[in-house]
């Protein structure tokens, strides 16, 4: 039987180029698990990472139970600081053991992996769209009037109304 042949054809994944530049990147900030950062969404749940994004953590003198700093809007301080319990309950779940002690709640614009940018997902913005001209809607539909399967008709119906829509602006 002949060696198998490699399928990647010299490529390789991104996150395995990536891995040890965003763990070397993490820890100098304190984070020995980068899933805190890169998963924060899924770690933290979607309300308080909505408000919120982590900054740093940082251990004591004797090592024991370190601190979570969390970066967040004056406004949504005092909801943060209500949820700080089960928020490092959640955090250390991540990491499997005991090792945040406390969470620190901070409004300031603290450099850190975004370097103080402060962009919280402030709910679902999705962009606003201008209604749609009927006169647009009626030419696309006249345009694909000949074609028979009607899903296709309505798929390049609203393709149609979606390009006469954004040319028209």
């Amino acid at each position: 039987m002949p060696p198998r042949r490699a399928s990647t054809k010299g490529f390789t994944r991104t996150s395995s180029l990536l891995t040890q530049r965003i763990r070397t990147a993490s820890e100098t900030r304190g984070f020995a698990q980068s899933r805190l950062l890169t998963h924060w969404k899924e770690v933290a749940g979607e309300a308080i990472a909505r408000i919120s994004r982590p900054v740093e953590v940082s251990y004591g003198r004797g090592g024991l139970g370190a601190t979570l700093t969390l970066l967040t809007t004056g406004a949504n301080a005092p909801m943060l600081e209500m949820e700080k319990e089960k928020l490092r309950a959640r955090v250390n779940a991540v990491y499997g053991y005991n090792a945040i002690a406390r969470v620190r709640v901070t409004q300031t614009a603290a450099t850190g992996f975004a370097e103080g940018q402060v962009d919280f997902m402030l709910g679902d913005a999705k962009p606003k769209t201008a209604p749609i001209d009927p006169a647009l809607r009626q030419k696309a539909a006249d345009t694909v009037q000949p074609v028979a399967d009607e899903g296709l008709r309505s798929a390049l119906a609203l393709l149609g109304e979606n390009i006469l829509n954004k040319t028209n602006r």
